[in-house]
């Protein structure tokens, strides 16, 4: 099945959109999935400069690249978070953050969240990437004791907070893609169902679908592809591996990415656990047809290689299904 492959420009967001685009052209993408950070996309220069996204477009097309989705997981995660404090200080924008007061902060994301579904619709993208936050994922551990009505709250201050965003992507015709991923409020496959439940399954809200947070969390990507088929806006592709010899846990310790003593840590595609070739054969399944992006994370491989190996690993898995069944030529003919 022809699916356009793209390159998130996340992890590359230092570089110039120039140089990005130079190198996704010359290793075979077809596009990229634009991050709202660095000079790749910018929310407020889409609204206000009448030209920024006609110029954003033939840049990209002057390399023979396109875009189908562009991705505000900063902005997205200061929406429901608890606490909001120095870690989202460093990936806000400073319009954003303001002044620091936590609640300021949250509103002033969830505007931010809902210009990016105007800028999407200016920039003729359907699908917008990202993070939600969590009130709850503060008490994972579950001590001291969580009660139920503590979590119950949880989800109701992530519908609050969402469904007015999610009436502007609607007015917009835009959809939002959760990327489901710890310290979110959809992270498994049951905060998945709670999710949607807590939003009404507003068809405004789906699922970006990355496999690498299901392998570290012994959760079942096929399976979840399955259940959730009807909300896969989107899929984002990178790996995971576990490490796990009796010492090295799956909280990993406060260990920074790439210390040899974590439990679990991403790998490059290629290079983990997740099984691609059955991800691809269900994706066919359920007929799935959007972008398939790579997302390199990989604190052993230099993005210069992983980028390039990752599309040559993905491209051969995206064989399309037969248009009969093999045992057809069997049937006799009158």
């Amino acid at each position: 099945m022809a699916r356009p492959m793209t390159l998130f420009t996340g992890q590359w967001a230092d570089l110039p959109l120039d140089a990005v685009a130079e190198k996704a052209a010359s290793w075979g993408y077809d596009g990229l999935e634009l991050a709202c950070w660095g000079d790749h996309f910018d929310v407020g220069r889409a609204l206000e400069e009448d030209d920024y996204c006609d110029n954003k477009r033939e840049q990209l097309a002057v390399h023979g690249l396109s875009c189908w989705a562009i991705s505000n997981h900063l902005v997205g995660q200061a929406v429901c978070d608890h606490p909001i404090d120095e870690r989202h200080r460093r990936i806000l924008p400073a319009r954003v953050w303001g002044d620091g007061d936590p609640e300021g902060v949250r509103q002033r994301a969830a505007r931010e969240m809902e210009s990016t579904a105007r800028a999407a619709a200016r920039f003729g993208v359907s699908t917008v990437v990202g993070f939600t936050g969590s009130s709850i994922w503060i008490t994972l551990a579950g001590f001291p004791p969580v009660p139920p009505e503590m979590i119950e709250a949880g989800y109701e201050d992530f519908a609050e907070r969402w469904n007015p965003i999610i009436d502007v992507f609607d007015e917009e015709g835009v959809r939002f893609a959760h990327e489901v991923h710890p310290s979110e409020i959809a992270y498994d496959y049951w905060s998945t169902v709670r999710t949607l439940e807590a939003i009404g399954h507003r068809s405004g809200f789906g699922l970006n679908f990355d496999p690498s947070h299901f392998v570290w969390q012994d959760l079942d990507p096929i399976a979840f592809l399955r259940d959730f088929s009807d909300r896969i806006y989107h899929v984002d592709c990178k790996e995971s591996v576990t490490h796990l010899d009796g010492r090295n846990g799956r909280l990993s310790s406060h260990l920074p990415f790439g210390d040899l003593r974590r439990g679990w840590d991403f790998v490059s595609v290629g290079h983990g656990a997740v099984p691609w070739e059955h991800i691809f054969r269900m994706l066919n399944a359920i007929g799935y047809d959007g972008p398939i992006s790579v997302e390199w994370e990989d604190s052993g491989m230099d993005r210069m290689v992983g980028a390039p190996e990752s599309l040559a690993f993905l491209r051969k898995l995206t064989f399309s299904p037969p248009a009969s069944n093999f045992d057809a030529a069997f049937s006799s003919q009158e």
